[in-house]
């Protein structure tokens, strides 16, 4: 796994009249401040990547659908430099996804139908500075392809 990357698998509370599911709590080992919320749609067989936060750490949940999380660590002074992780997460794997700042990462729509993303990040967008550093899906700098994997 990544450095500094981590997955926390979500409790569903199911009862006659539906369900609730916890994602992120301000005593979870994983939280490490609030900055805004925010929900992200990408419809089937898009990719939205790649992108990383400078100052920004990111909780990915996929609320519906499934969605192809990866991560790439291109960051110089980590153990785990030039890895590559890949999570499916969504109806069939209910995880919230820890994405440490400086670690680019970006999704693909894995289901027939939209998969809808819910952000948690610990700073709030900034629309005069952005928090930002993208580039483009499939840029050759990242050794991923998004392709699907038959076997």
């Amino acid at each position: 796994m990544i450095d500094g990357a981590k997955l926390k698998k979500l409790k569903v509370f199911p009862d006659e009249r539906g369900w609730l599911m916890e994602i992120l709590r301000n005593d979870d080992e994983i939280f490490e401040q609030f900055g805004q919320v925010y929900v992200t749609c990408a419809y089937p067989g898009v990719v939205k990547g790649w992108h990383m936060h400078e100052l920004q750490t990111d909780h990915f949940c996929v609320l519906t659908g499934m969605a192809k999380i990866v991560l790439y660590d291109g960051r110089e002074d980590s153990p785990t430099k030039g890895e590559v992780n890949e999570f499916f997460l969504g109806q069939h794997d209910r995880s919230v996804l820890k994405i440490p700042k400086l670690v680019m990462h970006g999704f693909k729509c894995i289901s027939p139908e939209p998969a809808m993303i819910l952000n948690v990040p610990t700073e709030r967008f900034n629309y005069d500075k952005p928090d930002e550093i993208r580039l483009p899906a499939h840029d050759p700098s990242i050794p991923y392809d998004w392709s699907r994997k038959d076997g």
